[in-house]
């Protein structure tokens, strides 16, 4: 079973995105998150958290943000790519939904 790292990309901030959501709005888009979770079941390994604002050490900056994680397992790539059809953070202005495999440290 392979490991991936997801990213939830998009334009906005989480803090932005939050400033402009109505608190009666939060409830019905937690809740799409929660159903996305509960249908990805043990595929899941660990459902994450969003993020603040990211501090750039070196380097030349990315594009947009980096508005949260995941960690999901699958077969292969195609399948752990079937797991975000539909997900709810592609509501999300500008949302992008990013797959790294997690490879294994050789010698440890």
């Amino acid at each position: 079973m392979k490991r991936f790292l997801v990213l939830y990309r998009s334009t906005m901030s989480n803090r932005e995105q939050m400033m402009k959501v109505p608190p009666e709005q939060r409830k019905p888009i937690m809740d799409a998150w929660a159903n996305w979770a509960r249908q990805a079941g043990a595929a899941l390994v660990d459902m994450g958290a969003p993020l603040g604002d990211s501090t750039l050490i070196e380097g030349a900056p990315c594009q947009g943000h980096i508005g949260g994680y995941s960690m999901v397992q699958a077969e292969s790539l195609d399948a752990a790519k079937r797991m975000f059809e539909g997900h709810p953070h592609f509501g999300a202005p500008g949302a992008s939904i990013e797959l790294l495999e997690v490879m294994s440290m050789p010698g440890m």
